[in-house]
């Protein structure tokens, strides 16, 4: 592909190498390969069900081994809530729907009730009599845009989730308190939120303005990050054609490329930025109240145990494969611990290799990070989930994938994913350093090969887009990956605004 000397002056702004744009061009022409799913993970093969009297070794092992180690959470923030308001847009529109009549009736138990209303009388209005008069596009703009909380244009965590006496809390909030709970070492609790750079002066006000209450409260000290997803891992835009687009030129001239946020899995590179033993992650909008946190703390540490046990495993197996004389039967423990613990079935001609062979497979395997993914009963959430596929050595080993990964044309493949009993609620423990401490370059353990092509449209332009798969997809694809089952009160993700509705969102009587 030829580009003009102005194209190079962007791109190099831009900090993408030429030569990974040509290949975004190329996944366009050619588009990417589907996953082939050899089957659906359930709790009789591949996701573990961790028993009563287990549950109790772990919370103890985890506590334990939580003051020795770094921990960190991990929260994507930068999500925009504009799809959270999708029915209130187009009511706005003279399109109502049952959705904004509920949430019109139940106006009064949003944790943002009180703001809205303070907004509406600052600029001489009353949210009462506009209610009363059925002045619906009213108090819709003073919620969704400004004058007003400008609520459709903000991320979700910065907006009001749920009451308690004190006050509203936001999802940013309800991290700061859940992650004291569980990613507390020594007192310290470290997160780091990703968010937008249009908005990142709004949630560290949001911080400095609480922490210190926060802090005292919790009797804990909070280390609080943030980054944004990196200029550098955005994809290139094309026409139908698959030619570079291009942004309108007033001057008439060949106008800039056009680059896109290539969604959820380039944080692989701020996640790669992390230094910490153990990282957490979980959404911004998978919160609740803290009368119902036990159940999400409990199994955090759970999973966080789970990790622990693994990578000592591991540890101790490499150990075992690097001496000079690595004997059969270390082999043979190496290659049990991965089918049974790691749940990484060999590629077919595992059998007939020779020991070199099976040595340098076992510790390419084992010489990987590792992540614990808690997995809930599939209640008919979009979205992805645990799967056993086959990955290019030939080896087969789970994956949480999502259905644009899978030829639903192919009715084998279509009758697999169909037959899946979880869902992928994206709640995370990851280990990104290897048994000497040294940490994993994790952009080298996605699978380049996946990704999605979307139809978009600029200046009522079309175009073609490229997005990676989300974080726990392809940008996680090489890890060694552990299912374990987790309760369905654990996800309470916030999709609509009436979700807020539900009684998980609700102050608990």
């Amino acid at each position: 592909m030829s580009f003009t000397q102005q194209d190079h002056a962007q791109i190099e702004t831009q900090g993408i190498p030429l030569e990974k744009i040509n290949q975004q061009i190329q996944h366009f022409v050619d588009g990417f390969p589907y996953l082939n799913v050899i089957r659906a993970a359930t709790v009789d093969d591949g996701i573990i069900r961790v028993s009563e009297d287990k549950l109790n070794q772990y919370l103890h092992q985890f506590d334990q081994a939580a003051a020795e180690r770094d921990l960190v959470k991990f929260v994507p923030a930068s999500g925009a809530a504009t799809r959270m308001f999708k029915s209130l847009f187009s009511a706005l529109d003279g399109k109502s729907d049952k959705s904004v009549d509920g949430f019109f009736d139940r106006l009064p138990d949003f944790a943002f009730y009180d703001d809205l209303k303070a907004a509406m009388q600052a600029d001489g209005k009353s949210l009462d009599e506009a209610v009363a008069a059925n002045d619906r596009a009213t108090v819709l703009r003073y919620l969704l845009a400004t004058p007003g909380l400008d609520y459709g244009n903000l991320p979700k965590g910065l907006l009001e989730f749920h009451k308690y006496p004190d006050g509203p809390r936001t999802p940013v909030e309800e991290h700061l308190v859940e992650g004291a709970a569980y990613a507390n070492s020594n007192g310290v609790v470290r997160i780091h939120f990703t968010v937008s750079p249009e908005h990142r002066d709004r949630f560290e006000k949001l911080i400095a303005d609480n922490k210190a209450d926060y802090e005292a409260w919790l009797g804990v000290t909070f280390d609080i990050s943030f980054s944004e997803q990196k200029k550098a891992t955005d994809t290139i835009s094309v026409n139908m054609d698959n030619t570079p687009f291009r942004n309108n030129d007033r001057d008439g001239g060949p106008g800039s490329l056009l680059f896109r946020p290539a969604g959820h899995g380039a944080l692989i590179e701020n996640l790669n930025d992390i230094d910490a033993d153990i990282i957490f992650i979980k959404n911004i909008d998978n919160v609740v109240p803290d009368e119902i946190k036990e159940p999400t703390v409990t199994y955090k540490k759970v999973i966080g145990a789970v990790l622990l046990d693994a990578q000592q495993q591991i540890a101790r197996l490499q150990g075992l494969l690097d001496m000079d004389t690595a004997s059969e039967g270390y082999i043979a423990e190496a290659d049990e611990l991965l089918r049974r613990t790691l749940f990484t079935q060999p590629p077919a001609a595992y059998d007939s290799m020779t020991n070199a062979q099976k040595l340098d497979y076992l510790r390419g395997k084992l010489n990987r990070p590792v992540r614990v993914c808690g997995m809930v009963k599939n209640v008919g959430e979009p979205g992805g989930g645990p799967f056993w596929a086959r990955n290019t050595d030939g080896s087969v080993s789970l994956q949480v994938v999502e259905s644009a990964q899978i030829d639903l044309t192919d009715d084998e493949q279509k009758t697999i994913f169909d037959t899946a009993t979880h869902f992928n609620p994206v709640d995370l423990v990851c280990g990104v350093k290897d048994s000497h401490g040294k940490k994993y370059n994790l952009p080298d353990f996605r699978d380049p090969l996946t990704g999605f092509i979307t139809a978009k449209s600029k200046d009522g332009k079309d175009l073609k887009a490229q997005e990676l798969p989300g974080l726990w997809n392809g940008a996680m694809a090489d890890w060694n990956t552990i299912f374990v089952e987790v309760p369905l009160i654990t996800f309470n993700p916030v999709k609509t605004v009436n979700d807020l509705l539900r009684k998980e969102h609700q102050p608990q009587e």
